[in-house]
């Protein structure tokens, strides 16, 4: 089924090739250990994951954000599709819904030709911030901001950013670093690892 996201996982995998036409690379490398610590399942608490549900909108108080999403899928080429609107982010639909168990992944543009777009400024969240998902169900799940990282695009942590960790988590992708004039595309992309603290 189309919903299956671990077989499409299983399918990035093999071929190794995640990528996103702002900076994502798709290359594969080995945890080392969880991504977080203290206490729970990799330093996350025991919240109930919430059923599969259409994520409808995104709000991040801390950087002043509430917009609606999109969803994402592969491209004929198995990358994964960027966002169409510049100011609006999108939901892979293919991973988990945001609040499941597993990794969910929203992608969204930090700025184009036109000036800053809806992830501009991603890269300032803090661990502690909080990040709220709207789902077409009428549940909100709740997210805490654990880590703010930047990978070099020939070095993006594929499994670590889509792959299961045992907790519900959400992470929010976007571009970063150095920009090539060259190339047109930024060298880099920030990662915004979230873990789920409650539903309501």
């Amino acid at each position: 089924m189309r919903h299956h996201w671990w077989l499409v996982a299983i399918g990035l995998i093999l071929a190794a090739a995640v990528a996103f036409t702002f900076g994502l690379s798709g290359q594969l490398r080995s945890l080392s250990g969880p991504l977080f610590t203290g206490g729970g399942t990799s330093g996350t608490p025991a919240v109930r994951p919430a059923a599969r549900s259409v994520p409808v909108a995104i709000s991040i108080p801390a950087i002043h954000l509430s917009v609606r999403l999109s969803e994402l899928g592969l491209n004929p080429n198995h990358t994964v599709q960027v966002p169409t609107n510049f100011l609006e982010p999108g939901w892979y639909e293919y991973g988990p819904s945001p609040g499941q168990l597993g990794s969910s992944v929203i992608l969204g543009h930090v700025d184009s030709y036109l000036g800053p777009a809806v992830f501009f400024r991603l890269r300032a969240l803090r661990p502690g911030d909080h990040v709220d998902v709207w789902l077409a169900d009428g549940v909100v799940s709740h997210f805490l901001v654990r880590q703010v990282a930047m990978y070099p695009k020939t070095n993006f942590p594929t499994r670590q950013v889509y792959g299961s960790h045992g907790y519900s988590a959400l992470q929010l992708v976007t571009c970063g670093g150095v920009f090539d004039t060259q190339t047109r595309s930024y060298l880099s992309n920030v990662v915004v690892y979230t873990s789920l603290v409650s539903t309501s």
